[in-house]
């Protein structure tokens, strides 16, 4: 079913479940197959990208896949391989020399997963170049998406990027991506449940926008992905194409959605926050094995708030010159102008508060309805041997406790961090979760 519902959505047949319209995206082809191997110049060939094509990978994704694809364009293109160094950061300095190697390419053909596609989709959006992408392992939900995560100046951001207008993802090679690359993407998806009830509190309680395609297009993949997540690691074929559909779909619901609300929410903001503050001098982890600890702790704050009785909200308070102590003058700014679109006055913390009374109950169900039982997400994480804690990433207990607090001052979402937060009961839940792990201190 998905396979034809991928089909269907990039020929414009698939209708939004809430509207009947009918939906488009601009990514023009996805392929999905046990093995891709000698099909790579058919699959550009009907893309129209033009004659100048610049290969970017790096020495490990050139390896696995780059130097297969460079063979096979060379026949129809004049092939310019730009070699990014071991390990590349997703940074403005890398997408600077990327768009300075490639400024005669009429196109980018990105090999590799996160970073590369980050660097690639958003060097061929500031130079208004189409690109696609050879898939090297399963370990993100970015491909399709229309955003990176870039640093810029030090602070991590979600950035406006392009569409690939082709996505090949080779089963016969993601299967054989390292098994932390697998849990990741696993990790990574994971999260549409906390996502998806974060979303939905924030349109329910503020009347933000809301959308059910993104999740919709997920359905049918979902309960098999988390209940036979130990198929992924066992090297089953059914369990990695049902994982690269949903990483597929899932970028793919950003952009219907013009934005990464369906898969980025309170569980993303804790993470960003870690690699804000203390990437740099933690123990190197992939994004979808921090997602997947996250989303438990997240999974957990929703489930213990809804649990209990409405919230009562209080006004938003932050000491003067907090943020800039915190965060950096620079950091702290930008999160000052984030953290001032959703902070609550004395007015609207009592009007949400009266709001919460009176509709908890159609509020509590709503949101219920969406989410999954934390034990079945942890039963996924443990089954594939990811990492379920802060302390399994390496994360001590007085940096998690703090980014579960702080992460909400960082981006304008109003989550369940917030709520939370504003009824005055995200530090203790913050403490304990922080202190329930090995090493706590």
């Amino acid at each position: 079913m998905s396979d034809s519902l991928i089909a269907d959505l990039l020929a414009g047949r698939w209708r939004d479940p809430e509207t009947g319209a009918a939906v488009t995206v601009p990514l023009r082809s996805v392929a999905i197959a046990p093995s891709l191997a000698g099909q790579e110049a058919d699959l550009l060939k009907p893309l129209g990208l033009g004659r100048r094509l610049a290969l970017v990978s790096d020495p490990t994704t050139h390896d696995i896949l780059g130097r297969r694809v460079e063979r096979a364009l060379g026949s129809i293109a004049d092939l310019q391989r730009v070699a990014l160094p071991d390990r590349p950061h997703a940074d403005d300095a890398t997408v600077a020399s990327i768009r300075a190697a490639t400024t005669g390419a009429d196109a980018l053909i990105a090999v590799g997963s996160g970073t590369i596609n980050d660097l690639c989709k958003y060097a061929a959006f500031l130079d208004s170049k189409p690109y696609a992408v050879f898939g090297t392992a399963p370990s993100m939900n970015g491909y399709c998406s229309a955003n990176a995560a870039i640093t810029v100046g030090g602070l991590k951001k979600s950035l406006a990027a392009q569409v690939p207008v082709g996505v090949f993802l080779d089963l016969s090679v993601l299967a054989a991506a390292p098994r932390r690359m697998i849990r990741s993407g696993l990790g990574d998806s994971l999260c549409r449940s906390t996502a998806q009830a974060d979303w939905l509190l924030s349109h329910l309680l503020l009347g933000t926008p809301y959308r059910e395609a993104p999740f919709a297009l997920l359905a049918a993949d979902e309960n098999a992905l988390i209940e036979e997540a130990g198929a992924l690691i066992a090297g089953n074929a059914a369990a990695m194409t049902r994982l690269a559909r949903t990483l597929v779909l899932s970028g793919l619901g950003m952009v219907i959605c013009n934005g990464s609300y369906p898969a980025s929410q309170g569980e993303h903001l804790v993470s960003h926050y870690v690699e804000m503050m203390e990437g740099e001098r933690l123990p190197e982890t992939f994004h979808g094995e921090q997602i997947g600890v996250t989303t438990l702790s997240l999974a957990r704050l929703q489930h213990r708030l809804l649990d209990g009785p409405p919230p009562v909200l209080r006004p938003t308070a932050i000491a003067e010159g907090d943020l800039k102590r915190h965060f950096g003058v620079e950091r702290g700014e930008a999160c000052r102008r984030e953290w001032d679109g959703k902070a609550l006055d004395t007015t609207k913390a009592e009007l949400l508060t009266a709001r919460l009374a009176q509709d908890w109950d159609r509020i509590r169900a709503r949101l219920q309805s969406v989410m999954r039982p934390v034990l079945a997400l942890e039963r996924a994480l443990v089954v594939t041997g990811a990492p379920r804690r802060a302390f399994d990433l390496g994360w001590s207990a007085v940096l998690y406790r703090t980014a579960l607090i702080r992460a909400r001052q960082t981006r304008n979402r109003y989550t369940a961090l917030d709520l939370a937060g504003d009824a005055g009961l995200l530090e203790e839940f913050a403490t304990r979760e922080s202190h329930s792990q090995p090493g706590a201190e």
